[in-house]
């Protein structure tokens, strides 16, 4: 297999690969020898760049946050001024996102019901992943709040997490459905009816 110089190249291509399987197979259906087959790599160079598979799964779901950050980030820059607009246009734009790769669910959602009993490193990461994306959505509810468009009898931290455990839900439903209908249903329901001042 060929060399390279570049330092980042192999540790890229695993968490590329892992991500892949990961999302296709699952975390225990995943051998670390797939891994290193699909990214082109010997099976011992997984080992010098990673001391576990959990210390692999957990940078995964770390590059998997920094992701979504992105996508986030490129949602908002065509996104309406007024905050209520701009929550149905990100989550918008994370539908069509699940439309468009097949329905495969979130990858923090998939390793929390497989892995986060089994590897505290997972748990820990993706605990951090859940709290930053709650901490980040509140930022919105609570302009909707100062605007009057989103009720303020209870704090924007609470109904932003309350949003995001219904919205991991529903993309669990949208998988057993085959269907991203459930998303769209959890969007219209909070910002709707049960955010509405």
């Amino acid at each position: 297999m060929p060399r390279t110089a570049d330092k980042t190249d192999i540790p890229r291509r695993l968490c590329e690969a892992g991500y892949a399987l990961f999302n296709q197979l699952g975390y225990n259906a995943t051998g670390i020898q797939q891994i290193t087959d699909k990214a082109g790599v010997p099976k011992g160079s997984f080992y010098n760049h990673f001391e576990s598979k959990d210390a692999f799964a957990a940078q995964i779901i770390r590059n998997y946050g920094v992701w979504v950050d992105k996508a986030w980030d490129t949602a908002m820059l065509d996104a309406p001024a007024e905050p209520v607009g701009a929550l149905r246009h990100l989550f918008a734009s994370f539908i069509q996102h699940h439309e468009n790769t097949g329905l495969q669910g979130c990858l923090v959602g998939n390793f929390a019901a497989e892995v986060a009993e089994s590897s505290d490193a997972c748990r820990t990461v993706m605990c951090g992943v859940m709290v930053s994306w709650r901490e980040r959505l509140a930022q919105l509810i609570s302009q909707a709040q100062t605007q009057k468009q989103i009720r303020s009898d209870l704090d924007a931290l609470t109904l932003s997490g309350f949003f995001w455990d219904a919205w991991e839900g529903a993309v669990l439903r949208m998988k057993v459905e085959h269907s991203t209908q459930p998303l769209k249903d959890v969007v219209n329901l909070m910002l709707d009816k049960f955010y509405r001042p």
